[in-house]
């Protein structure tokens, strides 16, 4: 059986599982030693590291970098995080994902949201999913949509709007539905029984989702964010001497300093 298959039964359910999201080579590696049983890359850690901004297509580089330096080193399955796939051109993204998928990489995930707000048209994001699907038949298609991430239109719009994307990517291929942002668990069981692929949603401390049907619970930015946080808190420590706890490095902050 191969990894790729392995780390699609994972999805199989019926309890759902943690994918912790790396951003660098150390990350990747520890989590897979603690025992986690597939690792997940983070857009916005890649990108932080580098010193670029999150979401604004510029990732691709350091990516790919990372993926080349886990190839043949990492233990358990790699999904990696392509935020749009770093072009407008399906064929351009599919020849990436197939790239990927001969480094040894079992899943990505390709999402809608644009670096501006908006949302990829529907029909253009589909046509992205299918050439994937086409030209890497292999790799775990995670469709991620930010209707709720990006808060596009109103409230009551929202939740058909997600559906009908998450169906559209679907019937283009892709494997997965992944809904970041999503406010409650009603919410999370509405797209769980409405869309017919394993639900994944972002990770919040709190948050208990497996009982609302999704099968798969990503960390993303925030295993990032929190050890920036810890690194803030232990120098100030170093500095004063007192022990101060440490809270997640807020992403709209960390966002705006890289942009500066």
């Amino acid at each position: 059986m191969s990894a790729g298959t392995d780390f699609a039964d994972l999805h199989a359910g019926p309890s759902a599982f943690l994918l912790p999201n790396a951003w660098d080579v150390a990350s990747a590696l520890l989590l897979a030693d603690a025992g986690f049983l597939a690792v997940g890359t983070t857009s916005l850690g890649i990108t932080a590291a580098a010193g670029l901004r999150d979401g604004m297509g510029a990732g691709l580089a350091p990516t790919i970098a990372l993926v080349e330096a886990l190839a043949n080193r990492l233990s358990v399955p790699l999904t990696v995080d392509l935020e749009g796939g770093y072009s407008e051109d399906p064929a351009a993204v599919a020849e990436l994902a197939s790239r990927l998928c001969n480094l040894g990489v079992v899943g990505i995930n390709l999402e809608d949201g644009r670096g501006d707000g908006s949302l990829r048209p529907l029909m253009d994001h589909a046509a992205v999913i299918e050439a994937v699907v086409a030209t890497a038949p292999s790799l775990f298609v995670n469709a991620r949509t930010d209707t709720w991430w990006l808060s596009i239109g109103p409230v009551p719009e929202r939740m058909p709007e997600t559906v009908r994307r998450l169906e559209t990517y679907r019937a283009a291929g892709a494997h997965g539905a992944f809904v970041p942002g999503l406010p409650d668990l009603g919410a999370v069981r509405s797209v769980a029984s409405q869309v017919a692929l394993p639900l994944n949603v972002l990770w919040t401390p709190g948050l208990s989702v497996a009982a609302a049907g999704a099968v798969r619970v990503s960390t993303g930015s925030h295993l990032y964010r929190r050890a920036l946080g810890q690194a803030i808190a232990t120098a100030q420590q170093a500095a004063t001497g007192v022990d101060g706890s440490a809270s997640p490095v807020d992403y709209a902050h960390l966002q705006k300093l890289l942009g500066s």
